[in-house]
Order: structure tokens, then sequence, then C-alpha cells
């Protein structure tokens, strides 16, 4: 199952007996799609390609520019201007030559989000806005795909994993935030900012939650929402309940599984 050089890169997961040969394999057989290769896609798919998940897919339009290296750590100066999607597969080749990667040079739309969500067992959604974020849930849970979503700015974070396909008490993102916020009213990074380093410790969080996922370790945070204040060095845990009226997951809107559900 492992070549010789896997068995010795994975040593430390092995010898864990949450984990051992058969959770490695696990991973090896994952996939995982990944949006965004950003300031929270760079540490969560450099954690998970170095954890040994088999196929990583990377969602993102975009290209590397100066502004983006104080926090996307996936991207080097040498690479501006070059495809996030293939930057990330250089660094992530790079770090674990075992993994495989498939590049979605696109941007995630209402006509290709069931397309390319479908084709994995789990998303990690580090995207900057809110289309985006309700887009990949209300899919996810059409799909019956569990979402760990991210986000960040400026000195704060929060994380959360949303399965409402498996019904109670699991919510969905859109239980706890039902409409985007008015146009204007929460700024993007490019306008308030973000401390680099905020990406690095919500991404390896959200990184770990996905593994923690796939080997059915631990406490999920589906039904928490974590939140981190950096300047005060804060943790903090939310309790989440499932809205009964919610568009995507209530009683009144399409079961999982099934077409139909709010975009």
């Amino acid at each position: 199952m492992f070549s010789r050089d896997e068995l010795e890169r994975y040593a430390r997961h092995v010898i864990l007996p949450e984990v051992g040969g058969a959770g490695q394999q696990k991973l090896k057989e994952a996939r995982v799609l990944v949006i965004g290769a950003g300031g929270l896609g760079s540490p969560v798919l450099l954690y998970l390609a170095a954890a040994g998940i088999g196929t990583l897919g990377i969602v993102d339009d975009d290209t590397v520019s100066l502004s983006n290296l104080q926090r996307q750590v996936l991207h080097t100066t040498e690479r501006l201007g070059q495809k996030k999607t293939e930057s990330a597969a250089v660094a992530i080749s790079a770090l674990n030559p075992h993994i495989r990667v498939i590049e979605h040079t696109e941007r995630l739309t209402a006509e290709n989000a069931a397309t390319l969500i479908g084709g994995y067992d789990i998303v990690a959604d580090g995207s900057d806005n809110f289309d985006t974020r309700f887009l990949v849930n209300d899919t996810c849970y059409r799909l019956n795909k569990t979402l760990v979503t991210a986000a960040i700015l400026r000195f704060d974070g929060q994380l959360s994993t949303f399965k409402a396909h498996l019904g109670e008490p699991h919510p969905c993102y859109r239980c706890v935030f039902p409409a985007p916020p008015p146009p204007g009213s929460i700024p993007a990074c490019s306008e308030a900012g973000v401390l680099g380093a905020l990406g690095g410790v919500m991404g390896s969080l959200q990184a770990l939650e996905v593994i923690k996922e796939l080997l059915g370790l631990g406490d999920s945070l589906s039904g928490r929402l974590l939140l981190y204040d950096a300047l005060r060095g804060d943790f903090r845990t939310v309790r989440l309940r499932r809205d009964p009226l919610c568009r995507t997951c209530g009683a009144k809107a399409a079961p999982a599984g099934q077409a139909g559900g709010s975009q």
C-alpha cells in the first residue's frame, strides 16, 4: 500500500494509535477540494499535502501578486504573475511528490459548483466573499458533502464544520448566517487589512478539522463556531443550532441529496 519513502514520511502518523496504517491509508485515498489558494488555502493545502491526502483539488482563478506574499505562503516572488493553481501545484509537489493535484483554474459558480464539489469527499472553503460561501454551503448540503469553512479579517478568525446533510442536530452555514450582509457593511481584506500570520493559525486549524473528519477523530466542530481574537490571544466557542426555517436545510427546503435548495 505504501512505498518505503511514504512509510518513513508518515511515520509520526502511523505510530499514533488513533491513526495507524489504516488511518493513513484513508488519508491516501481521500479526495479534498480546497476553494481558494490564498491566505487560508495556503496552509490548508500545505498541511493536507504533508499529511498524505491522496488527491487535492484547488479552485482559484486568480494570479499571484506581490501583495499576496504577506500571508499566502504557498507562493513565492519567483512565481509572481503565475496562476495560483499552478503555483500551488509546484509548492505541493516540492513538499510531497506522492500527492495528486487537480487544478481547477476557474471561479466557482452556480453552473460548475455541483460538478466540482461532487468529485470530492470533503470541502475546505477559504474563499473571501459571501456569495461563494453561500454557494459552497448550499451545494455541499445537496450533495451530502461535509464542509469545513474558515474566515479571517484584520485580527479575527472563525472556523466551523457544517454537515447538515446528516440531519439533526447539525446546522448548515445558512442556519448561522441566513443571508449575506448588506453590500459595503463588511470590508474586504484589501480594504480593512489582515495580519498575515492569522491565515496560518486559522488555515492550520482548518486542515486539522478536515483530517479529523476524514479519520473520525475527536469531537467535530459541527454545531460549534470557533472564534479567535489574535490581539487578545483568546479562543472561544459559540454553540450553533439548526434553524428549522433555514432556506437550505430547514423543514421546507429540498432534502439533502436532491435537487433544489438555495443558491
